[in-house]
Formats: structure tokens, sequence, C-alpha cells
């Protein structure tokens, strides 16, 4: 189990460790929208990215190991590069080759191995797990992980001061660490508080999984929403659960609408974002999030090609 003290501690635990991002009003998407769309700006972390949080805080936790190692579609592995170095560990982050070359060079050029294991999530785990049982590292997962989730969670703690009268947060949804975290903490100071995860069409496990009723397997293909890809687990112990309890909607989003996100926000709000940090933007165009109240809208990760940027900006993908 994930509390509010594990999420309390964690909050004080990384201070120093991650930046306090900032947030924006966006004209725009709030006269779409029906009301007040505030962004909250996570793209802006030193890591380019939230996963810094989780990561930071299972670091701290660790004992005497031999290394950290972890699978990941990018963003996480970046961070627990990024927590490994702070404290002097060896990392090797290993991923599948649907990886972007961009995320590959930012896990090395922070001290990490990034180590292509097969084609999907689950085998990049396959090669973290062969390294935790036969070389002594530290497996820290990108989700399904109590110190995880709770790091996480200070980012909720973060927009309520930020945001107190939020009615609502929007939260890219992919193996659910994020929003387990987020609104395990939003909902314990403010339980009526709707959580709406959103992600894409194509592969969204999380999804599938919460239909099925239980984790299930999902082919990985590719996406604009890359960070978003990826299994759930079928030993899936926290965020499955979590996630079912905690989320009042979901929305999914075609390719097409998630980069209509990429480029509103690029093009009006002067945000360089990542498809899975811009779905509650490509949500709000594509008509299918309304509020009349104050409404989060979490930009998760920046992350992004910068010519692949540049082509959906324009217009072209």
């Amino acid at each position: 189990m994930v509390t509010m003290d594990d999420v309390s501690a964690a909050a004080g635990r990384i201070r120093g460790l991650v930046r306090v991002t900032p947030v924006k009003l966006s004209p725009s998407l709030s006269a779409l929208a029906g009301g007040p769309v505030w962004l909250k700006c996570e793209q802006q972390q030193e890591t380019g990215a939230f996963k810094l949080r989780g990561a930071s805080n299972a670091v701290a936790r660790l004992g005497d190991v031999a290394g950290v190692t972890t699978a990941s579609t990018g963003n996480h592995g970046r961070a627990l590069a990024h927590a490994a170095r702070a404290q002097r560990l060896p990392a090797i982050i290993c991923v599948s080759r649907l990886v972007p070359q961009n995320k590959l060079d930012a896990i090395a050029a922070l001290g990490a191995e990034a180590r292509i294991a097969g084609a999907s999530q689950d085998e990049a785990f396959a090669e973290a797990r062969r390294l935790q049982r036969d070389e002594g590292f530290a497996l820290i997962p990108p989700f399904d992980h109590a110190e995880v989730i709770a790091g996480q969670g200070t980012l909720g703690l973060e927009i309520l001061s930020q945001i107190p009268d939020a009615a609502a947060i929007a939260i890219p949804l992919s193996g659910g660490g994020l929003l387990s975290g987020v609104a395990l903490a939003v909902k314990a100071l403010r339980p009526d508080i709707r959580i709406i995860g959103i992600s894409m069409e194509r592969g969204a496990a999380m999804a599938a999984s919460l239909a099925a009723g239980h984790p299930v397997e999902v082919e990985e293909v590719e996406t604009l929403a890359d960070s978003l890809g990826g299994g759930i687990g079928q030993k899936n112990r926290l965020t499955f659960g979590m996630v079912r309890a905690l989320m009042d909607d979901l929305i999914l989003l075609s390719e097409d609408e998630i980069a209509a996100g990429i480029r509103h926000l690029a093009l009006e709000d002067g945000e360089t974002v990542e498809g899975a940090g811009a779905v509650g933007a490509g949500a709000i165009l594509a008509g299918k999030l309304r509020t009349d109240d104050p409404l989060v809208l979490i930009l998760s990760g920046g992350n992004i090609d910068p010519a692949r940027h540049a082509a959906i900006v324009r217009g072209e993908r």
C-alpha cells in the first residue's frame, strides 16, 4: 500500500533534488474548454519530465547495492540515471528498440548505459530482472513501485499549493504511477477533485486492462505518445488497483488528436511538449474534455526529438 504519509515523506526527501515547476493559465485552451485551464509545466523539470520525482525518492531510500536498473520508454530511465549519478551509483537502463534515439542519447549523457533489449517493454524488463538477480542491481520499476508512486504524488501536493481551487486534473496515463500518486495525494486533501486519465487509442495497456478487469498484454506500436507505451505488468501489484479506484474518467485520443495538442501548445502557449504531455490539450481540442471550473493539465514531459516536433508544428508528421 501507498499512503498519504508516504507522499508527505517523499516531499521532504526530494526537496532540493527536484524543481518546483511553474503553472500558467492558457487563454486559448480556457476559451475552448469553457473554464480556466492551467498548465502544470512539469516538462520544465530538470530531466524534462515528472519522472525525476519518483526516481529520486526511490534511489534516496536504497541501501548498499551494486547499482540501479530499470526498463523504461525513456523518461524514467533518464530520471533514474540522474538520480543514480547524484548518489554515485552505476545505472543500466534497459529499453526496447521503439525508444527514440534522442531519449537514448539523454540517458547516456548522464553517465548511464542505455541497453537495448528486445522489441517491447516486457523484454526490456526481463533484462533488468536479470541484472537484479545476477549482478546485485536494485530494480526500480517506472511505475509499479511504492516509492516511485509516492514520489510522483508530490506533484499533486504541488498542484494544490499553486492552484487551490482546482476542480479537476487531467493526467497522462500509461502504467499509472503518475495518476496513482497524484490522485492519492489530491483526493486525500480534496476528495471532490476529479481525476481524468488520458491516453492514446493505440496500445493503451491500462485502458485495455481496466476494460478487461485485470492486467492484459497489448501489442506495442509506434505512437506520438511514445512515453505512454508499454504494458502494466501481468503481476501488477499497485497501480492497476489504484487507477481503478481513484480515476473518475478516461479519455483516449487518436494520433491526429495528439499531434494537434503538440502543435497547439507550441503555437498558442509557447511550450515544447512531447506527445504524452500534450494529451490534455489534445482532448480539449478534440471536444472530449470540457469544464466550467478550474482544470489543470499536467504537461508531463518535453523530451521530443526537435526535428519531429518542428514537423508536427508545421502540420507534418
